[in-house]
């Protein structure tokens, strides 16, 4: 059986922000990808909120799947509330491998100008993040793949995108935070990171 894909949008962003992903995936055989929209995309809800609505959207895409694991790959907030649902929402059980792209894993101090409180989550330092931080196993079993730019001008300082105990951690030379969602290397290497393996 085909493992389903859930993709995660960013701050700002809804579902079809992500079609480039989708179809870049689809074009290198990676079919089975779902994507939702967070509610609110804003900043405003925190990033335990959201990542209830990414708890329903993998139980969903299980259900029509019938397989007990899916992957998830995360863009920008939508990568941390992955990792948040993943460490403390029961993700764990339910992920057989995450892609974080750009993420704002030790936060960015771009959301500083947004005084919201998912924005507060995602600054240097914040609760969460130190929280999330803490965990001496995050991730179980979930094999997880990071993907920055060293030149992301929304994730501040760009290395703040990197995750602890990632399997795979790559930076790829693209000038802007959105283009890693359509360049080449990076489609590459998401869809390397989700491919059956013998």
């Amino acid at each position: 059986m085909t493992t389903p894909v859930v993709l995660v949008h960013g701050i700002w962003d809804s579902a079809a922000r992500l079609d480039p992903l989708r179809a870049g995936l689809a074009a290198r055989g990676i079919t089975r990808t779902t994507a939702f929209d967070l509610r609110p995309n804003d900043g405003s809800a925190p990033i335990p909120e959201l990542a209830s609505q990414l708890d329903a959207a993998v139980r969903a895409a299980l259900a029509g799947a019938g397989v007990e694991r899916a992957d998830v790959v995360g863009f920008s907030m939508g990568a941390l509330v992955a990792r948040w649902w993943i460490q403390r929402g029961g993700g764990r059980e339910l992920v057989r491998r995450f892609v974080s792209i750009s993420g704002p894993h030790a936060g960015t101090h771009a959301a500083r100008a947004l005084p919201l409180r998912g924005a507060r989550d995602m600054r240097p330092d914040s609760d969460l993040l130190r929280d999330l931080a803490g965990d001496a196993d995050p991730w179980g079993e979930v094999e997880v793949h990071c993907l920055y730019t060293p030149y992301d001008l929304m994730i501040v300082p760009p290395r703040s995108s990197v995750l602890p105990g990632a399997k795979t951690t790559r930076a790829f030379p693209v000038k802007l935070h959105r283009w890693m969602l359509t360049d080449g290397g990076v489609l590459d290497a998401v869809a390397h990171a989700l491919a059956p393996r013998p």
